[in-house]
C-alpha cells in the first residue's frame, strides 16, 4: 500500500508568541505527495471543494512560518507576519494550476513573500519608507548590506548602489528614512515643563484666517441662493410639500399632507423624491 503523506521536521517559534495552537497544527500537518497534492488541487478547481483547499492550505503552513521568521528583524509581531503569509498562501491555493507540473510550495512561496513584503512596507514605520520600485528593492537589501549600525561610508553607499542597480541618491535617501525615528504629529504629553516640538506646532491655525472666513461666507451665501432658486423653479405643490416637510419649524408628516391633498402618503413621498432629484440636478449643474 502506497501512502500519500509523510511527516516533516517540526518548526519552532519563540515561546512568547503564543502561537502554540497554530504551531501544533502546522507541525502535525502531513506533507502531501505530488500526486495527492494534484488531486486535491483538481477537486478544488473543478468542483469548488472547500475541504480540498483546506487540506492544501494546512499542508503548507510550516512554509508560511519559515518565511515569516526571516522577516522578524523588522520589529513587527511574528503573529502578524504569519497572518499576512497565510493570506498569501490562500491566494496561491486559489490560483494554483496542478497541470503546470510544479509543486504548490514552489508556487506559493512567492505569494507568501509578496503579502509579507507589503505588510512590512506599510507597517514598519508610520510614514512609508518605500514608495517607488527602486526604493522597495533597496529597502529589503539595505539592512543586510550594511556592515554596522553606523552611517554608511561613501564607498559603501556607492558599492551598494552598484550591486542593487539603483542610483546612489536613492541609497542615501533610503538610509536616512530607515535611520530616522517617527515623530508624533501632536507631540507627546509630558509632566514637566520641558518644551517638545512636533509637526503640528509649526502649522498656523487657519480657523481665523480672514481669507478662509470670507470664502466660507461667500460659499454659504452662494449655496443658499442656489437652493432658493432651485426651490422657486418647482411647481406650487412640490414647493409646498418640500417647505413643509423640511424647511418649516413644525415639519408635516406624509400622512398629514396626503390628507390635505387628498392623495396617498406614498404619492406624497414620490412627489417629494422627484422634487429633490430635480433640485439636485440644478445644484450640481
Amino acid at each position: 500500500m502506497v501512502t500519500n503523506t509523510r511527516k516533516a521536521n517540526p518548526v519552532s517559534l519563540p515561546q512568547d508568541t503564543n502561537l502554540a495552537g497554530f504551531l501544533q497544527v502546522a507541525n502535525n500537518a502531513p506533507v502531501l505527495t505530488a500526486e495527492h497534492e494534484a488531486r486535491l488541487a483538481r477537486r478544488f478547481r473543478d468542483d469548488d471543494d472547500v475541504d480540498a483547499a483546506r487540506q492544501l492550505v494546512v499542508s503548507q503552513l510550516r512554509h508560511v512560518i519559515h518565511v515569516a521568521k526571516s522577516f522578524t528583524g523588522y520589529g513587527l509581531p511574528v503573529a502578524d507576519l504569519i497572518q499576512e503569509g497565510n493570506i498569501g498562501l490562500m491566494k496561491a491555493v486559489k490560483n494554483f494550476d496542478p497541470e503546470r507540473g510544479i509543486r504548490l510550495v514552489s508556487y506559493a512561496v512567492h505569494w507568501i513573500k509578496a503579502e509579507i513584503y507589503e505588510y512590512v512596507l506599510k507597517n514598519w514605520k508610520i510614514v512609508k519608507v518605500a514608495t517607488t520600485k527602486a526604493q522597495r528593492k533597496l529597502f529589503f537589501n539595505l539592512r543586510k548590506a550594511r556592515k554596522s549600525l553606523a552611517a554608511m561610508t561613501e564607498q559603501e553607499t556607492q558599492d551598494l548602489a552598484s550591486n542593487l542597480d539603483v542610483p546612489v541618491k536613492t541609497v542615501r535617501e533610503m538610509e536616512q528614512r530607515m535611520t530616522s525615528t517617527d515623530v508624533a504629529f501632536d507631540g507627546v504629553d509630558s509632566d514637566d515643563d520641558e518644551f517638545t516640538t512636533s509637526p503640528s506646532g509649526y502649522l498656523p491655525d487657519m480657523r481665523y484666517n480672514p481669507e478662509e472666513l470670507v470664502m466660507k461666507t461667500q460659499n454659504s451665501d452662494n449655496n443658499k441662493q442656489a437652493l432658493y432658486a432651485a426651490i422657486e423653479d418647482l411647481d406650487d405643490r412640490s414647493k409646498d410639500i418640500l417647505q413643509r416637510r423640511w424647511l418649516g419649524e413644525s415639519k408635516s408628516t406624509l400622512h398629514e399632507l396626503a390628507a390635505e391633498y387628498n392623495v396617498s402618503a406614498e404619492r406624497i413621498r414620490q412627489i417629494e423624491k422627484r422634487a429633490m432629484q430635480k433640485m439636485k440636478g440644478q445644484l450640481v449643474a
